[in-house]
């Protein structure tokens, strides 16, 4: 079931470079993605709401509170590169070297929380880098 959502994430996030390029057309970018947030918080607060989900939120320890600001502020500061890079470049380029960020969390994953590394998940990521390589030169 994990991979019909991962589909969904990649359908979305496709979705989301050729709308933002669209969008972005003649607007700050830090601008459109302060619109952008405001949209993406209504929404998610709406299917917590609508989930019911709202009242876990009294269970999140400290560990869980450092390390949800950490990602949202890695996500902020990911997506005011994004904009500005797909602002300045073809979507065709950007959203691919984007998705470097695969490689990056494989990497960081065997790091960082002691995942395996797998030949399987190797091979992966030294394609996607050698993808990427290509799109850039």
């Amino acid at each position: 079931m994990w991979w019909i959502y991962a589909l969904l994430s990649a359908l979305f996030a496709a979705l989301t470079a050729i709308f933002a390029k669209i969008g972005i057309k003649g607007v700050d970018t830090d601008l459109a993605t302060a619109i952008r947030t405001v949209i993406i918080l209504i929404l998610a607060w709406g299917i917590v709401l609508f989930r019911g989900s709202a009242q876990g939120i009294g269970g999140l320890t400290k560990i869980n509170w450092t390390f949800l600001i950490l990602s949202g502020c890695a996500t902020g500061l990911s997506w005011i590169c994004y904009f500005r890079a797909l602002q300045l470049g073809k979507v065709s380029q950007v959203a691919p070297v984007d998705k470097l960020s695969v490689a990056l969390a494989i990497a960081l994953s065997v790091i960082f929380l002691g995942e395996p590394l797998t030949l399987k998940n190797a091979m992966g990521a030294i394609l996607i880098i050698g993808g990427t390589l290509v799109l850039i030169f």
